[in-house]
């Protein structure tokens, strides 16, 4: 087992998450502009993270963990998403493969495993490749070898979080042709990461590309992902749940920086007749709509999280497709909202916020990066289905 690092800290419940996420998000919000404007990448920060103990709450308790909720993890990553959201994204595959350990891990990659994260490690991603003809056409391959390990090789784009990881989960195809992850230290021999990323958005997740040479795999650090699709799943619901909450969050944080401007800096239209820009009543009109737009968000966040702890307690086909569409549903509504917000984060502000050394455009352009993850046209596809005919979501890990 691996020792702990000196200052890993292990998080006990639910509440201390939690107070440890507002601590941290007022911390990183302070420099998140700075980051964006420089591309300065978060590594210190990410070190906070690490050390704080976040990245290990969803352990279970009987690894030592604080096995939070969904809502609580939910609201740690809006937190983190509304103070930054190029930040918030980084470890957002770290859970989703944590949870493939959870559920298709063996007793001694589960022990291995979850002592690395109390520990303060963190999982990066290789999973989505470039020039196939659909998402989920993997290449990159695990060949076995004699003596029961594999050699794995491949190209992997928009791999966040793997620069800065202690370990990468990479999606491969054995043998038989079946999804396995193989997690691997980032310094093994053949691996590169490649620092490419050039997103007009989350310009911090430095979400670029890793090369797999022939890279050597022991078979304890091979797991069947394939697995986790054949009966009833929450992959996919966990993890576009906090692909949700960084866009509440994201609209949240967009929108309390726009009040701020308006507040002390914007002047009130000449033909309103107010003294001050916060009493004219048609940006009061327009402040009111899009705090609509917010709240909707973050309760339809909270309700699909409720759903998915629903789901955990009880899992069947039933209730994990329920879960998928509660969280469909937050996925559509918070990416609309993050848009809109940050969008109109320049209508009510005026002119001057449109200031390139205000690095305010730094919201549109985290949302409009940030919601193109998992088109929600067919996230409204499958509410549709299920409202009209009841056909249940797909198992396909997006949803």
């Amino acid at each position: 087992m691996t020792a702990r690092t000196p200052g890993a800290h292990v998080i006990a419940d639910d509440a201390e998450a939690l107070a440890v996420a507002r601590a941290l998000a007022a911390e990183f919000r302070t420099g998140a502009s700075a980051r964006d404007a420089e591309r300065r990448l978060p590594r210190a920060e990410l070190d906070r993270l690490s050390a704080s103990g976040l990245l290990a709450v969803t352990v279970p308790a009987e690894h030592g963990g604080a096995d939070v909720s969904a809502r609580t993890l939910a609201e740690i990553f809006r937190l983190l998403g509304a103070a930054d959201a190029s930040l918030a994204q980084i470890p957002q595959s770290h859970f989703a493969y944590v949870n493939v350990i959870r559920r298709q891990g063996t007793d001694e990659q589960r022990k291995f495993f979850f002592a690395e994260l109390l520990a303060g490690r963190r999982f990066g991603n290789a999973q989505s490749e470039a020039g196939t003809r659909q998402v989920q056409d993997i290449r990159t391959r695990l060949e076995p070898r004699p003596d029961g390990s594999f050699t794995l090789t491949g190209v992997k784009h928009y791999c966040t979080g793997a620069l800065f990881a202690d370990w990468i989960p990479v999606l491969a195809r054995a043998a038989d042709d079946r999804l396995h992850v193989a997690y691997v230290p980032a310094d093994a021999p053949g691996v590169t990461v490649v620092d490419d990323w050039d997103g007009l958005g989350q310009r911090t997740t430095a979400s670029g590309t890793v090369r797999l040479d022939a890279v050597p795999v022991p078979a304890d650090r091979v797991l069947p992902h394939h697995l986790t699709f054949e009966g009833p799943q929450l992959h996919g619901a966990v993890a576009q749940l906090l692909h949700a909450a960084i866009d509440a969050g994201l609209a949240a944080g967009a929108l309390a920086e726009a009040a701020e401007f308006v507040r002390t800096t914007s002047r009130p239209w000449f033909e309103s007749g107010a003294e001050k820009a916060t009493e004219d009543p048609l940006l009061i009109q327009r402040f009111g709509e899009l705090s609509l737009e917010v709240r909707a968000s973050e309760a339809l966040l909270r309700e699909a999280a409720r759903r998915v702890d629903a789901a955990a307690a009880g899992l069947d086909d039933d209730t994990a497709a329920e879960a998928s569409l509660a969280v469909a549903a937050a996925k559509v509504q918070a990416a609309r909202a993050a848009v809109e917000v940050s969008s109109a984060l320049f209508e009510v502000s005026g002119t001057r916020s449109a200031l390139a050394s205000l690095n305010l455009h730094r919201h549109w352009r985290d949302a409009r990066t940030h919601t193109l993850h998992d088109p929600t046209r067919w996230k409204i596809q499958h509410l549709g289905r299920h409202a009209l005919n009841g056909t249940r979501p797909p198992r396909h890990g997006l949803l």
